[in-house]
């Protein structure tokens, strides 16, 4: 089973799911092989299309949470916040931008202590 953040809410996707193209938003995707056997990744948004029991995830950014720099992580939320106190109020597209990067950081923290189990 795997388990994606759509713009229209969370879906869990099964063998034999009817065709689907949808929409990520930014959150985390569950991988559900087994009962005991979840791996987590965070995905920054993109699509998803499922057909012929085949998912196919094309995401802007994405990251398995075993391979998470926390370190790097930390250090880019950090700088990140730095850049938004710099900005002005007139720059609307630099503060949406680093917004976006502020998010992907949080993202990447929080998944990063989720490991496969």
């Amino acid at each position: 089973m795997i388990i994606v953040p759509t713009v229209d809410g969370e879906i869990g996707i099964l063998p034999l799911h009817a065709p689907l193209v949808a929409t990520l938003k930014s959150g985390e995707i569950r991988v559900r092989y087994s009962d005991n056997e979840v791996e987590w990744f965070a995905v920054s948004g993109g699509y998803i299309q499922v057909c012929d029991d085949k998912v196919i995830i094309l995401a802007d950014q994405a990251v398995m949470s075993s391979t998470i720099d926390v370190e790097r992580a930390r250090k880019a939320l950090e700088l990140t916040q730095g850049l938004m106190s710099e900005l002005s109020e007139d720059d609307s597209l630099g503060f949406d931008s680093c917004q976006a990067d502020l998010r992907w950081c949080e993202l990447q923290l929080e998944v990063a202590g989720k490991k496969r189990s």
